[in-house]
């Protein structure tokens, strides 16, 4: 089972849970602003992880972030589910969201 940080308030992250429940995947979704332990492990998980250091230079949140069954964390979600050969969903209602500061992403 894969792991997914994001949060509630994150189009991005509502989009990829969307195509998660739409494929029938099994995952676990972890809340990052549901409480001060779940913000930790993602923070600590975006500190190690080289996969953030572009975002993190860019000052863009990194989620949703996708732990993957063999370990691999990945940020781009679209191409993990075409790798596990699901079928992917963008409702339009998404493509203007955004969550960070500069309006640009999560």
């Amino acid at each position: 089972m894969i792991k997914v940080y994001g949060s509630e308030q994150c189009p991005y992250c509502m989009v990829l849970k969307e195509n998660l429940d739409r494929n029938h995947a099994e995952y676990e979704f972890v809340d990052i602003l549901k409480d001060l332990h779940s913000l930790g492990a993602f923070l600590a998980l975006r500190d190690r992880e080289p996969v953030f250091d572009h975002l993190k230079a860019v000052n863009d949140i990194g989620v949703p972030a996708v732990v993957a069954e063999d370990g691999r964390v990945l940020t781009d979600w679209e191409s993990y589910l075409t790798e596990k050969g699901m079928t992917i969903f963008i409702p339009e209602s998404s493509l203007n969201s955004s969550c960070s500061i500069d309006g640009k992403g999560c």
